[in-house]
């Protein structure tokens, strides 16, 4: 049985004529712990709707989402927070981190929402995973004195700080250069192999995409399977 299954999932929305817009149209995916995936596609193709879905953001116009095989739709909003905080892990191309707040802060930022120890252990466990990242000794530091990669992997370690069952990330090196997004990729697949997380990777850029396991392309809505993955040499560019 896979950890994550999509059956047949649309996504429809009314445009401004009231012509009613297919974003995805009948999408089937099956994702395995610990299995790294990447979704590429062109601007539009409807790939961060999918991750929404996924992320339990959004809600499908029709089809069915499973976690473990149980059905997430008849779940009360209250629980798909609660399963996204405790299982969800999101990386974005924006850090989207709070300038006022040190590394160390804005990692353990999901853990105030926790209903357990952690939230009490919050800060020691935010060390922890910028320790992770490499980032230990940035632990005080604003985001203001971090370059766009250290912002990335504070953004990384924040995603990872409740050891999370899936990672997903939305255009991750898109606001990196090539150097350093290569970099960050091959730390989020090292993080997916040690503990065992899904990394789900949508991107438009297919050296990004090339890094997966599996890789998927989205195009009208419909998703297929794309060429098969090649892993960048050792040294070459990414």
């Amino acid at each position: 049985m896979a950890f994550i299954e999509l059956r047949e999932i649309s996504k429809s929305v009314r445009a401004a004529d009231d012509s009613e817009l297919h974003i995805l149209r009948g999408v089937n995916l099956q994702i395995e712990e610990g299995e790294h995936l990447s979704i590429v596609g062109r601007s539009g193709s409807g790939k961060s709707t999918l991750l929404n879905i996924l992320g339990l953001l959004d809600a499908p116009t029709s089809g069915e989402l499973l976690f473990d095989g149980k059905p997430t739709a008849a779940l009360r909003l209250r629980a798909r927070d609660r399963m996204r905080g405790a299982q969800i892990g999101f990386v974005f191309q924006q850090f989207n981190l709070l300038e006022g707040r040190t590394a160390t802060e804005n990692v353990a930022m999901p853990l105030l929402y926790a209903r357990d120890s952690s939230f009490w252990r919050r800060d020691a466990l935010a060390r922890e995973a910028l320790t992770d990242v490499g980032l230990d000794h940035r632990l005080d530091s604003l985001p203001t004195r971090l370059s766009g990669g250290e912002q990335q992997r504070v953004a990384i370690a924040r995603a990872i700080v409740r050891r999370p069952r899936v990672i997903l990330a939305d255009e991750p090196t898109g606001a990196l250069d090539v150097e350093t997004g290569a970099r960050v990729m091959t730390l989020l697949a090292d993080i997916s192999k040690e503990t065992g997380a899904a990394l789900v990777t949508i991107t438009h850029d297919e050296s990004v995409a090339a890094r997966a396991d599996r890789m998927l392309r989205l195009d009208a809505g419909l998703l297929a399977p794309s060429k098969p993955a090649v892993v960048p040499a050792e040294g070459a560019p990414a």
